[in-house]
């Protein structure tokens, strides 16, 4: 699968939800918007993030040694990679580059990363470790998050945590599968790729 159609892909996931919301009958209840951590220091988060868990969607699935990288760019917006294997260790490295840009420079937990000059997606920090060892990237639709840390594993009673907080911001738990890191995850069969 090349990297332009998991491109596609991803935008026509991610594009889904901005077409279905108006369709909703008008007695719907929506759950409130997702809220932002407080502030995030840029600088420390910039880097290499191991996604640990996601939602998992068409484009993402049974993607194994998954990592979001950020880096500043002298004109303010962030540079997105996004490396991943196919089901495989063994299978070869494929990358992705987005562009970020920060919407709410009050709190810079509310991005836009780019996909095409036409073509934004909302990127909402709406979980941080103090120390920057792990984050939680959330979509107001809430049919897309993901668990992301520095570490290619989290301790269980942090991650139980993280998924606590994710169900009071109206997520449901159930929905995220945890995302192989390691070989050791796969051989033991504590993380199998998500269908």
């Amino acid at each position: 699968m090349s990297p332009r159609f998991l491109l596609l892909a991803a935008l026509a996931a991610l594009a889904l939800p901005a077409c279905t919301h108006h369709q909703r009958s008008p007695m719907a209840a929506s759950p409130p918007p997702l809220r932002t951590v407080p502030h995030v220091d840029l600088p420390r988060f910039m880097g290499d993030w191991r996604v640990i868990a996601n939602i998992p969607y068409f484009a993402e699935r049974g993607n194994v040694d998954s990592i979001e990288s950020y880096q500043l760019r002298p004109d303010g917006r962030i540079a997105n990679g996004f490396a991943f294997r196919k089901g495989s260790f063994d299978a070869p490295q494929k990358r992705m580059a987005f562009t970020a840009e920060v919407k709410n420079q009050e709190t810079n937990a509310e991005w836009r990363v780019r996909f095409l000059p036409f073509f934004k997606v909302a990127y909402l920090i709406i979980d941080l470790d103090p120390a920057y060892q792990w984050t939680v990237i959330g979509h107001p639709s809430r049919k897309y998050g993901w668990i992301m840390a520095r570490e290619t594993t989290l301790p269980d009673a942090t991650y139980q945590g993280i998924l606590q907080r994710l169900r009071a911001q109206g997520y449901d738990p159930a929905a995220f599968a945890k995302v192989p890191q390691t070989r050791a995850q796969l051989a033991s069969g504590e993380v199998v790729p998500a269908p």
